[in-house]
Formats: C-alpha cells, structure tokens, sequence
C-alpha cells in the first residue's frame, strides 16, 4: 500500500481548509480533533534526541499499510509496552516479550514489526559508536524541499529518502523502505510538505515559508 499523508487514505486534491480557528489545514488535519492537534504541534516539528527519533521510526514502521490515526490513537499503548522506546530496553527484549507483545491489544500486533522494533532498537544502540541515529538521520536532509500547493502536489518518495533507506538496511535497520522513510522525514522535519497556504508552513525553522 503507497502511503501518502499521515491519514493515509485517498485525499482531495485541493488545497487547505480553514477551520473554525481561521487557520488553514490540509484536509486530513482538519477533521479528526486528534489529527489537528498533532498537525498544530507535532506533526513537521524538528526531533533531534535518540530516543524521540527511535519512537518515530518504530512507529513509522507499525504505520505501514495503516492509517496513521490508528497508530496515533495506540501511541500510549505502544509507549507502555515498547518500554517508552527506550534503545536501550528495547534492544535487550527476548522471545518472551515478543510472545507479550504479540498478545497486547493496546498494539499492532504484527510479529514481524514487532521484530523489527527490536532489530532497529539493537541498530540504534550500536549506531552510538559512529555519531548516532540523530547526526545519521538528519545528514539526509536534502537541499531543497517540496512546496505543495495541493495534497496531490505531496511526493511519496524523493531521492533523499531511497538513500536514506538504502543506508539505514546497510547498518542493520529494517522496515525503512524509501516511502516509510519520506514519511519520517515530513514528521521530523527533515522536509517541510505542509502546504503552501498552511498556518504551518515554515514553522519548523528548518525551511523558510515559501512565497
């Protein structure tokens, strides 16, 4: 499933809505009060600590074929069981806590995710002896970023997230593909594809409001 926004669902083609606020959103923000909030706070916000960029790629992963509201509405039940994304507690799970997890219905339970959590939580602690998953991450960002006017003007993908992707598997990541990649790269900040006319645009401090 080609992911595209964080509702991940087909959207309008058309450009921001004004809410009852006055402030302009794209449409998959502009509904759900969950999804507004984290658009207005979140959502495009720089993230530059380890253990907030593990948790985002944990949970960019866990979104893959879903709507990113579902994993949004589990978040505080993915922090309880993932040892609030700890690397460090989360590298050292065994077979027993996969068997736990896998019976967790505050979860996706999906083994092979599950795994992979692990896997890239073992990856990220590792990662520490050659500068970390913050300094790897962000060497990523590309010189120039998207300026959609419209949802359908949103890439899925971009060169900066296939090589992304293609280095975080060559050190032992997994369930980074170039899509999920892009995605975390519009969450942390990395890129900025909040529409044109959006109240956000250029909110980041990363990218300067387009004219």
């Amino acid at each position: 499933m080609i992911e595209t926004s964080p509702a991940a669902a087909p959207l309008p083609s058309s450009s921001t809505i004004i809410g009852p606020d006055g402030l302009a959103r794209p449409h998959w923000a502009s509904v759900d009060p969950m999804l507004r909030d984290y658009y207005d706070t979140e959502w495009g916000v720089p993230v530059r600590e380890e253990h907030a960029l593990f948790e985002r790629i944990s949970l960019e992963a866990f979104q893959s074929g879903l709507s990113w509201a579902i994993i949004l509405r589990k978040r505080p039940g993915f922090r309880a069981a993932f040892a609030d994304f700890d690397p460090d507690r989360v590298a050292a799970f065994d077979e027993n806590d996969v068997a736990r997890l896998l019976q967790d219905e505050k979860i996706v339970r999906n083994r092979l995710k599950v795994r992979a959590t692990i896997t890239n939580a073992q990856a990220t602690v590792a990662l520490r002896e050659h500068g970390g998953l913050v300094d790897f991450v962000w060497s990523f960002q590309p010189d120039e970023t998207p300026e959609p006017r419209t949802q359908a003007d949103v890439p899925t993908r971009s060169e900066a997230s296939v090589a992304l992707s293609i280095a975080l598997k060559k050190i032992g990541f997994v369930f980074v593909g170039p899509t999920t990649m892009f995605a975390l790269m519009e969450a942390i900040g990395i890129i900025d594809t909040h529409l044109v006319d959006s109240h956000r645009r250029g909110s980041s401090g990363v990218w300067s409001r387009a004219e």
